[in-house]
């Protein structure tokens, strides 16, 4: 799972980054470059898996991380923004929402919104550029020689094209598994899945009026939000102990860190889910497509998995919290026995039995 972070200039999409992934930037160099980084996916089951099991090794699941360069004039016009965008599974917009004389905004003003709408503009814009120029070459091929997968072609990009003069994203389109294939390799920016960060100050971080603000045009274009304080993140990184970080935010009310809630939402808007495989040597969370069946989870763990699969072992998560053991789950019969068309659930426990 890679997330490209981007914003415009001082809009503390750095120091988010920097507080993800624990990179520090120093060199002014970086700026025009994409900045590579991860971090762990934080998920409470897969710590009390690892208290449960006392393993000699546990693997969090992980995401990339990358702080696109800034859109300025410079990457906007050359175009380099949008290569990188394409490269991203999703897409992190940080968004300014917090006053400080210090910081100048390079609009002059802080408006949240109106800045959310212009990167939102620049991003189908691209898209819109690049539909256009596709159909041109199209509508000339086609003169030429009436080939039918061009003609096909012909009609899917006219149909973009009206969703995207009507200023709407091309994730909100259901495309056919072949309109698909057809667009795989194009850098087609709104159809990713976006997630909007709205950076406040610490005194906002609980005024859920900034994100209502955001809540019809996330719904009408697909996109979901979360409430952030870059500077306050910041502090809390700082802080030597967990404890000290978990009795910070309960004083200031944080239900969830910035990492917490953007992988959360990553997550979602994927359509991704974890499973885990336990045992004393090892401890390890994954991430599968919702509605993946056994050997496709299989498969993510290794190739050899899914290409030998003869079945799966599963337990819930839930009902080994509830009976405190794999042995005690034995004897109620709540472990099962799976095969190919079995469909992993969001915490599912699996060991996987297979032959090559």
């Amino acid at each position: 799972m890679k997330i490209g972070i981007i914003g415009l200039p001082q809009t503390g999409k750095k120091t988010l980054f920097q507080i993800l992934s624990g990179n520090e930037i120093k060199e002014p160099s970086k700026a025009f470059k994409p900045v590579p980084g991860s971090a762990d996916i934080l998920d409470s089951r897969f710590n009390k898996l690892v208290e449960m099991y006392e393993p000699k090794k546990d693997v969090r699941a992980r995401i990339d991380l990358v702080l696109l360069p800034k859109m300025e004039a410079e990457t906007i016009s050359t175009g380099e923004i949008f290569k990188d965008i394409a490269d991203m599974d999703a897409i992190c917009h940080v968004v300014r929402a917090f006053e400080d004389d210090s910081i100048y905004h390079a609009q002059g003003s802080v408006d949240a919104k109106r800045d959310f709408e212009m990167v939102n503009s620049e991003l189908i814009m691209h898209d819109q550029i690049f539909v256009e120029k596709r159909i041109e070459r199209l509508e000339a091929m086609v003169k030429k020689i009436k080939d039918e997968d061009q003609q096909k072609e012909l009609v899917l990009m006219n149909k973009l094209k009206d969703i995207l003069e009507i200023e709407k994203p091309l994730r909100l389109i259901e495309l056919t598994g072949d309109e698909e294939k057809m667009i795989r390799s194009y850098p087609f920016i709104t159809r990713k899945k976006l997630v909007i960060a709205v950076n406040v100050s610490e005194v906002d971080l609980e005024n859920e009026g900034f994100l209502s603000s955001f809540k019809q045009s996330c719904e009408s274009q697909g996109m979901e939000a979360m409430l952030v304080s870059a500077k306050v993140e910041a502090e809390i990184a700082l802080l030597d102990t967990q404890d000290e970080k978990d009795e910070f935010l309960e004083d200031l009310g944080i239900r969830h860190t910035a990492l917490e809630s953007l992988t959360r939402l990553c997550l979602k808007s994927l359509n991704l889910i974890s499973f885990f495989t336990v045992g004393k040597d090892e401890v390890r969370q994954w991430l599968v497509k919702k509605g993946a069946k056994a050997p496709k989870a299989a498969g993510v763990i290794h190739s050899d998995l899914e290409r030998g699969f003869i079945r799966a072992e599963v337990f819930k998560y839930n009902d080994l919290m509830e009976v405190g053991s794999e042995a005690e789950l034995k004897k109620a019969g709540r472990i099962y026995v799976e095969g190919k068309d079995y469909v992993v659930e969001d915490g599912d426990v699996l060991n996987i039995r297979f032959s090559v």
